[in-house]
């Protein structure tokens, strides 16, 4: 069955040119031209993946993004034409997966969003304490708990956590990565508290995955 994607965008042009590769990429494409028609969109269908504007009219993507990441993980590329650190920061810290600044290249961010489905494939995390129970998790929120939990016992500070996990080092605001373990914390404290607790925080460094007093 073919991976279903919305593009929330408010220039025809674009909406259009996205559609015409995402469809020859084989996905099925729905499309809205303002934020209230992508939300109502995103609260009746789920999707694959969302590509999102930012500056949208009536609601703008931001507001889209905090909306949505208070029922959903689906995975989200923000679209802007802001590339300053502070931009990019605030939407990774909404629960962004990617981001990616205008004008893009079209075949750049199909190989993106192949990216991102193949991790949502493998995003979903069951608790060792009862194994019908599962996490979900946005593709990002997968891949810093995966970083994490692959070198268990380590403490990594939050800018190797950022090099590792976002791919950027030049991020002075270190906020995104407190944001995602917060985030990946309150989902486990609901389904397994134990697990929330082996993601420490490290005073002085950062996190670690704590293994030493896993007792489940």
């Amino acid at each position: 069955m073919a991976e279903r994607v919305l593009v929330i965008d408010d220039e025809e042009r674009i909406r259009k040119l996205l559609i015409m590769y995402l469809e020859k990429e084989g996905y099925i494409v729905d499309e809205a031209s303002n934020g209230q028609d992508g939300l109502e969109r995103l609260k009746y269908m789920d999707y694959s993946c969302v590509l999102l504007d930012v500056h949208l009219p009536i609601l703008n993507g931001k507001s889209i993004l905090a909306e949505l990441r208070k029922t959903k993980a689906t995975p989200v590329i923000i679209m802007s034409a802001q590339a300053d650190e502070q931009s990019r920061v605030e939407g990774f810290e909404l629960g962004a997966d990617d981001y990616v600044i205008k004008p893009f290249s079209p075949r750049e961010l199909m190989l993106r969003i192949n990216a991102i489905l193949q991790r949502t494939k493998r995003s979903v995390f069951y608790t060792p304490e009862l194994y019908t129970k599962e996490v979900l998790l946005t593709p990002k929120e997968f891949d810093l708990l995966l970083f994490l939990a692959k070198s268990p016992d380590k403490a990594f500070r939050r800018n190797e956590i950022l090099r590792a996990v976002w791919d950027y080092d030049f991020y002075s605001d270190l906020r995104t990565v407190d944001t995602h373990i917060k985030r990946v914390r309150k989902k486990f404290d609901k389904i397994s508290p134990k697990v929330s607790k082996m993601i420490v925080t490290v005073w002085g460094i950062g996190y670690k995955f704590d293994t030493s007093q896993n007792n489940l």
